[in-house]
């Protein structure tokens, strides 16, 4: 039993099935349980953007406050700073004699690295990392991590099957919070007032999850899983997963009731299907690290193209030649939302129509997406862009086809104002002059 630890809440805003969340109450007389806005997050990076917009950040807020109350209810306090986390962590361990910090693992790069450098700084502290935000523990893969099958299909035949462990069982009440900290400044325990409007929470998930299970939407999901807008065309799981106010055993625990109770389909086993792509990717991310953000990707793959800032800039408003495009983009930069068909139209423009470096619209994405997840966003980008896990070599989509298939009356092109840009995509051409447009335009 350690006399004071630290719990560093990432993407596991939650309470139910929490592993880390659990070893660190039990094994703790009193506990910090910290949440840090990294300042760094706000800051543009050299891909043109920010690793955290404005939805997003709303989002956080509404399920850190309904996580501060739950904590509160069983005898905790969540503390929340915008602080760099390494060096708010080293404080607290210096000025509380903090003896094990705990997390749920994080397969991101720069989360690996901060988690590293705490650890070589503080040598005689316990540094503990619990597996929560994947279906599957690494000791049940049937493979080495380095061993990770090079498509999702043979990930698929060897996973699929594994047993997943049942939604752990959480306490009444979680060991006390440390009653008065110091050497930190701007802390808050939660109180946002006007900045906690939105859907985000671990009550709301746990709300939609069952309120989803107990309608007839997942014995037709396949059906409608690629329709470009609409509430009900998918589970709209994916930003509590990606927070972690969602456990993804929980999820599979409520599908497989489901399928008992209700009925098992194809519909129903693709849901599954689809947890096993996040799955995938999480174990992606953990093997390949850095490779996860290079243009050339995983292989040393080639690629041919350029960083045209007008092309780029039309792309992230929505005001491209391309009205299917335009109106995923203008979607995803109200709502931070956009549908999974959607988001493969879009990437496959910026990398084919527009040859521009994947990375800036994985950036872009980043910056915007609600449900952003690191393995998920990078990994599917990289296989679209030819330099990932697809075996195809990447993904060009016909845009025609596209809104042929998807949006033949053009309902969602006009609710998103995506009309095309009469103008051309450049405005000057290759020698620099100037481009003007006809007079008859």
């Amino acid at each position: 039993m350690y006399k004071t630890g630290l719990y560093w809440l990432q993407h596991d805003l939650r309470i139910h099935d929490n592993a880390a969340l659990l070893e660190a109450s039990l094994n703790c007389e009193q506990l910090i349980c910290l949440y840090c806005f990294d300042p760094a997050w706000f800051r543009q990076s050299r891909l043109n953007a920010r690793s955290m917009g404005v939805v997003r950040r709303q989002f956080l807020n509404k399920t850190l406050h309904d996580l501060g109350k739950e904590l509160k209810s069983r005898g905790q306090r969540l503390i929340v700073m915008t602080a760099d986390p390494v060096s708010a962590i080293s404080v607290l361990i210096k000025n509380h004699d903090i003896d094990a910090v705990y997390r749920s693992h994080h397969v991101g790069v720069f989360e690996t690295r901060q988690w590293h450098h705490l650890k070589v700084d503080f040598p005689r502290t316990l540094f503990h990392s619990v597996w929560t935000h994947t279906l599957f523990r690494p000791e049940q893969l049937p493979f080495s991590i380095n061993d990770l099958p090079a498509t999702f299909t043979d990930f698929k035949e060897c996973c699929e099957a594994i047993a997943i462990d049942k939604p752990l069982a959480m306490p009444q009440w979680l060991a006390p919070p440390v009653k008065a900290l110091t050497g930190l400044s701007h802390q808050t325990e939660t109180d946002y007032g006007e900045l906690i409007k939105g859907f985000g929470g671990e009550k709301t998930a746990l709300d939609h999850l069952e309120q989803y299970f107990s309608s007839d939407l997942p014995a037709n999901y396949k059906t409608v899983r690629n329709e470009l807008d609409g509430w009900e065309n998918s589970t709209k799981m994916s930003a509590w997963l990606a927070c972690g106010a969602l456990s993804p055993r929980k999820l599979v625990a409520r599908l497989k009731r489901y399928e008992t109770e209700k009925t098992a389909n194809e519909s129903t086993y693709w849901i599954y299907y689809e947890l096993l792509w996040r799955e995938y990717f999480q174990w992606y991310a953990q093997r390949y690290q850095h490779k996860l953000f290079k243009a050339e990707g995983i292989n040393k793959q080639k690629i041919s193209c350029c960083f045209y800032p007008e092309r780029y800039q039309k792309w992230c408003n929505g005001n491209t030649p391309y009205p299917i495009v335009n109106a995923c983009m203008k979607q995803l930069n109200q709502t931070g939302y956009m549908s999974n068909r959607g988001r493969q139209i879009v990437a496959s423009c910026f990398v084919n129509e527009l040859q521009l470096d994947w990375r800036f619209g994985a950036a872009y994405f980043e910056q915007q997406l609600i449900d952003y997840d690191v393995a998920s966003n990078w990994g599917n980008w990289q296989y679209i862009a030819g330099v990932g896990a697809d075996p195809r070599g990447g993904r060009h989509f016909n845009l025609d086809k596209q809104t042929a298939t998807y949006d033949a009356e053009g309902h969602f092109i006009r609710q998103w104002k995506g009309e095309a840009n009469p103008y051309p995509l450049d405005s000057v051409d290759a020698a620099d002059w100037p481009i003007m447009p006809n007079k008859d335009e």
